[in-house]
């Protein structure tokens, strides 16, 4: 099969996503032993829920992942289990959070899906399948 697709029991698949998200306030927190610490929560919760991180750049403060999913994860689903998962594993570990901010992350993020065809393709094929009942 074609590498820019995956499977599963059921489905032929391309769903990838732009994910970012920062601290609460903005806080330039996301340094030294945190950042380190949260890219691999980051790797390791993915590896957990089956999805793929094919790029991460965490900034002081906000991260940005290329990641790809299965159909079965909804994109807010999959936002909800990278930041929920990495916030209450980090303040268990670094204590100090839990005084510093009411919570970790910003309860906003941003999440876009990448393709790798036009919408004016997709369009096309649907239209053409007409001609090809």
């Amino acid at each position: 099969m074609d590498n820019r697709y995956r499977v599963n029991a059921a489905s032929v698949f391309s769903l990838q996503y732009h994910l970012a998200w920062c601290p609460k306030y903005r806080k330039r927190i996301l340094v030294d032993t945190l950042e380190k610490r949260l890219r691999e929560l980051l790797y390791r919760k993915a590896k957990e829920i089956k999805a793929e991180i094919h790029a991460l750049e965490i900034k002081p403060d906000h991260v940005h992942m290329f990641v790809e999913s299965d159909p079965t994860m909804a994109p807010a689903r999959l936002a909800a289990q990278f930041k929920g998962f990495t916030s209450h594993q980090l303040r268990e570990e670094f204590p100090w959070l839990k005084s510093y901010l009411p919570s970790l992350w910003s309860r906003s993020y941003y999440i876009g899906s990448i393709g790798a065809v036009s919408k004016a393709t997709v369009k096309r094929y649907i239209a053409n399948q007409k001609s090809h009942a």
